[in-house]
């Protein structure tokens, strides 16, 4: 008798199924489980309320920087969420873009991904100022963040 597969759930927030697996961009990245058609919400994120002042410390201290500034004042911490989303990795040439809409973190299909394709978007002006060396591999790779 072999035992039967655990029930995963996904949030409602969580509209297609991926997973977290080893990136060949960096690290960990997401991965479409199920086809994805373009323009569609692939999921959310969410984390630790934080000023943008306090995002800024927090930024200098760690090379991973997993936070997201939803206006002047304020910003949100994703170290430890455990939205499988936080682990979407940048790209020059992205499949999907985030979006700040009522101050959630959502990331929106921009074509079809199809299963096993890492879910990217551009992470536009980071913390890194263009210290850390881009590693998409895209051919329009602008070589740092």
């Amino acid at each position: 008798m072999s035992a039967a597969e655990p029930t995963v759930v996904r949030p409602p927030y969580q509209k297609f199924d991926v997973r977290v697996a080893r990136s060949p961009i960096d690290g960990h990245g997401v991965f479409a489980v199920e086809p994805i058609p373009a323009r569609r919400k692939i999921g959310e994120v969410r984390g630790e309320a934080i000023s943008v002042s306090e995002a800024r410390i927090r930024a200098t201290r760690s090379e991973r920087i997993m936070i997201v500034e939803l206006s002047p004042r304020r910003a949100v911490d994703f170290r430890r969420s455990t939205d499988p989303m936080r682990f979407t990795n940048h790209s020059c040439a992205p499949n999907a873009r985030l979006c700040i809409r009522a101050g959630r973190v959502e990331f929106y299909a921009l074509r079809d991904i199809v299963p096993g394709e890492e879910v990217t978007v551009d992470y536009g002006e980071t913390h890194h100022e263009g210290r850390l060396a881009c590693r998409c591999g895209a051919p329009n790779c602008v070589g740092r963040l």
